[in-house]
């Protein structure tokens, strides 16, 4: 399985706002990351409608964090920005050609696969990915002349 670019980061745009005191901008965020606003925006848009993050308007507005780090899980992102977690065809919604669909092991394998994936990403929070020293000294930093390009790493 691999998680698409929009979730890789929201989990780093969540991480941002974890490691940065007040309200953070899209702008500063787009710039540390190296990333368009626009791309941020669809995020944030997804973010806000599952009620990881909060918007505030105005002149001084940006965006925070909705609940505190410690309390919104790894899981709870990924299951949130991402579409699909259909492992094999088999698992679409009345598409798939196979007679075995209903009593497939591979269905059985591959659903518990998805099981396993996400009870290792609950275990974790936000605060657990930003409270690294080595993290947390880099996310502190949050100046846009020292950006950090992730774009290999998506």
């Amino acid at each position: 399985m691999r998680l698409t670019k929009q979730t890789n980061y929201a989990i780093r745009m969540m991480m941002y706002c974890d490691s940065n005191e007040g309200l953070s901008r899209v702008s500063a965020i787009a710039s540390f990351y190296d990333l368009s606003e626009q791309f941020l925006m669809k995020i944030l848009q997804t973010l806000t409608k599952s009620g990881l993050v909060e918007s505030v308007r105005g002149r001084n507005g940006g965006i925070r964090l909705a609940r505190p780090a410690s309390e919104i899980g790894l899981g709870e992102i990924v299951r949130a920005t991402e579409d699909n977690f259909e492992l094999a065809e088999c698992f679409q919604d009345g598409e798939a050609a196979c007679p075995l669909v209903s009593s497939c092991g591979l269905n059985k394998a591959l659903g518990e696969a998805l099981g396993a994936f996400f009870k290792v990403l609950d275990g974790y929070t936000l605060a657990d990915l930003t409270n690294n020293e080595r993290n947390l000294h880099i996310l502190l930093q949050l100046d846009a002349s020292k950006h950090i390009p992730l774009k290999a790493n998506a």
